[in-house]
Parts: C-alpha cells; structure tokens; sequence
C-alpha cells in the first residue's frame, strides 16, 4: 500500500485529505512542501516527519474518553462515578438544555465536538430550496437570488441550533474526538502513538480518495 502512486488520485482530494490531517493532527504544510511525495507511503513519511513529539504506545482513545469525562464533570457538575464510555449521551445531555450544556463541555475541552446536527427535514429544506432557488434564477431573477441568500445563511444556522444526535453514547465521542483532534485529546502533549496514526492516515486515505482497501493492499 505505501507503494500506492498518488498520481492515480485525483488532486482535490488528496487536499482534502491532507486538510483533515493537519486539522487533526495539528501540522500545517507549506506550499509545495509536499510536491516532491509520489507515492502513499512518501505522504505518510511526511506527516509522520512533522511531528516533532516522541513516540509513545498509549492510547489515545482511552485519553480522550478520560480528558472527555473531566470536562463534563467540571462542566455539567456531575460525579465522574456516573461517566462511563457506555453511557448515553441524552442522559448526559438532556433535549431540553442539549445545546447550552455541550457547549460547556466544548469550553472546557478547548475545540468544538461537532456532535449537534439539525433534523433531516430540515437540512432537506436548505438544500431543496438551494436548487430551486438556482434553477429559478433562470425565470426570475430577484426571487432566485433571494432564496439563495437565505438558503446559505440558513443551513449554518439550523446547525447552530440543531439538537439531534448522531453518536449514541459517550465512548463514541471519545473515538470521535481521537479522529477529529488527535493531538488535543492527547494527555501528554509531548508524545504521540505513531502505529495509531498511520492507522488513521489509511482509513482517511481510503475514504477521503473512494478507494479499494483490497486494491490498495497489491502495492505493498
């Protein structure tokens, strides 16, 4: 797989690839930094390169669920007795009060979650309107642009006041905090798990450029 030739892939999504590892892993690549990488295993050298941590083999989804729970305990003024990865987050967070109370979990942890999400229906409404609004611009200008403006300032609202949960309880969080900001959910801020991240660099590589795993597993 490291033998992989990126120039197989299409461009754009290698940048989106590489986006969601520097968010997460907190690097940044300069401008034609990467240039000289032609295959997968050249990439992951590179990212694995940028981190100037040690390498240590604890994990980091057990950090994130403790540094997790410490946050809702300070926030939420809860006993961490009654935290455990299996817990349900709508016990957690309660409908009533679920946005108020995540961001003072997302305070206290220093980055957002990203676990809020508006109905379906409603997004389903937004984007609707987008195409319709853009298709009627085409027979009425002002009334086609009109319903783009408020479709686009629309959607970034609905997620603002979304309460709909997609993770079930708060172990699932906890992995999806590894994901997200691997480094932010890391205890010591001094180490890093380099099996853990080229684990990840495959799984994002994989699902961020449509590939086949088993195709990729012929370029060893």
């Amino acid at each position: 797989m490291k033998e992989y030739l990126l120039e197989n892939c299409d461009w754009e999504d290698i940048e989106d690839f590489i986006l969601r590892v520097e968010e997460s892993l907190d690097i940044h690549f300069m401008e034609n930094e990467l240039a000289h990488v032609k295959t997968f295993g050249e990439l992951c050298d590179s990212v694995l390169g940028k981190i100037q941590l040690e390498h240590s083999d604890t994990c980091t989804t057990q950090q994130a669920f403790y540094k997790l729970r410490n946050a809702i305990i300070r926030a939420l003024q809860i006993k961490d007795t009654d935290i455990s990865p299996e817990t349900p987050l709508k016990v957690i967070l309660p409908r009533s009060n679920r946005i108020k109370e995540t961001r003072k979990i997302e305070e206290e942890l220093g980055f957002k979650l990203s676990i809020l999400r508006p109905p379906y229906v409603v997004t389903g409404f937004f984007i609707i309107l987008f195409l319709s609004s853009f298709i009627g611009m085409f027979f009425n200008v002002i009334y086609g642009i009109s319903g783009l403006i408020f479709s686009v300032a629309g959607i970034p609202m609905a997620y603002r006041m979304g309460k709909e949960l997609d993770l079930q309880t708060v172990g699932q969080v906890a992995e999806q905090m590894r994901t997200e900001n691997y480094m932010k959910s890391r205890r010591d801020k001094k180490t890093f798990n380099k099996n853990e991240i080229e684990a990840m660099l495959t799984k994002w590589f994989v699902e961020f450029l449509y590939l086949d795993e088993n195709e990729l597993k012929k370029h060893v």
